[in-house]
C-alpha cells in the first residue's frame, strides 16, 4: 500500500528532470558567468549596488546547486539503460572537448584555462568508474576504494568541475539506486558540503522511471551554447 501511495506522487519523467536541471543550471551560470564576473572586475563601485548584486548572486547560486545532483542521477539512469556504453562514453568525451572553450570563456575569460575543466569531464570519469565496477566479476566491496581512487586521481588530473566529490556522488547514486531510502540518505549526506544541493532529491524522488520527451542531444548542445551566450552578453553589455 505504501509503495502504491508513493507512486501517485511520482509524476516527473526523465525529460522533466532534465528540464529542471537545465533551468537551474542556467540560473546558476547567470550568477557565476555574469554577476560574479562583474563583481570580480569591480563593475559595481558603490556599496549599495555591490551588496545588492552580491546577495542576488548568492541566491542564484543556491538555486543552481540543484542541477548537478540531477545530472548525476540522469547519468546513472543512462548508464543502467543504455544499450551501448561505448557510444555513451564517446559522446560525453566529444562534448567535453566541444564545451571546454565556451566554459573557459564564460568562467575564466580566456580561450584555454588548464586549471579548471567543464562538468562533462566529471560525468565522463564518473561513467568510467561505474563501467569499471560493472566489469568487476566478483563485485567485492574492497574494490570500491580502488575504483574511487582511480576516479579521484582522474578528476584531479583533469581539474574537472566538482572533482572527486562529483565522482563520489555518482557512485553513491548508482550503488544505492535500488533502495530509494538509502539512495536519498547517503546521497544527501555526501552533499552536506553544499547543503542547498540536497533539495535536488525532491524532484529526483518524484521520478516515475519514464523517459518522457525525446531530448537525447538537447542538454549536450545546450551546455556549450548557453555558456557562449552568457559570455557574449557580458561582452556586449559590459
Amino acid at each position: 500500500m505504501e509503495v502504491n501511495f508513493w507512486k501517485k506522487f511520482q509524476i516527473l519523467s526523465g525529460s522533466s528532470l532534465k528540464i529542471i536541471a537545465i533551468i537551474t543550471m542556467l540560473i546558476d551560470h547567470i550568477g557565476a558567468a555574469l554577476i560574479e564576473q562583474l563583481l570580480i572586475r569591480g563593475f559595481f563601485t558603490d556599496v549599495k549596488s555591490y551588496g545588492f548584486y552580491f546577495d542576488l548572486d548568492m541566491k542564484l547560486r543556491m538555486i543552481g546547486r540543484i542541477a548537478f545532483p540531477i545530472f548525476c542521477f540522469l547519468l546513472v539512469e543512462g548508464f543502467l539503460h543504455t544499450k551501448n556504453k561505448k557510444n555513451y562514453s564517446l559522446r560525453l568525451f566529444l562534448f567535453a572537448l566541444l564545451s571546454e572553450i565556451p566554459f573557459d570563456l564564460a568562467f575564466r575569460n580566456q580561450l584555454f584555462a588548464w586549471d579548471y575543466q567543464n562538468v562533462f569531464f566529471t560525468l565522463l570519469v564518473g561513467f568510467g568508474v561505474l563501467w569499471a565496477w560493472e566489469r568487476c566479476e566478483d563485485k567485492l566491496y574492497m574494490q570500491i576504494p580502488l575504483l574511487l581512487l582511480g576516479g579521484y586521481v582522474s578528476s584531479y588530473v583533469l581539474r574537472s568541475d566538482y572533482g572527486y566529490k562529483g565522482i563520489a556522488l555518482i557512485f553513491i547514486l548508482y550503488l544505492f539506486h535500488k533502495n530509494r531510502f538509502l539512495f536519498s540518505l547517503v546521497g544527501a549526506l555526501s552533499l552536506l558540503w553544499e547543503a542547498p544541493a540536497i533539495f535536488a532529491f525532491i524532484p529526483i524522488n518524484l521520478y516515475n522511471g519514464k523517459r518522457g520527451l525525446s531530448m537525447k542531444y538537447f542538454f549536450y548542445f545546450f551546455y556549450p551554447l548557453h555558456l557562449l551566450c552568457l559570455y557574449g552578453i557580458r561582452l556586449y553589455f559590459f
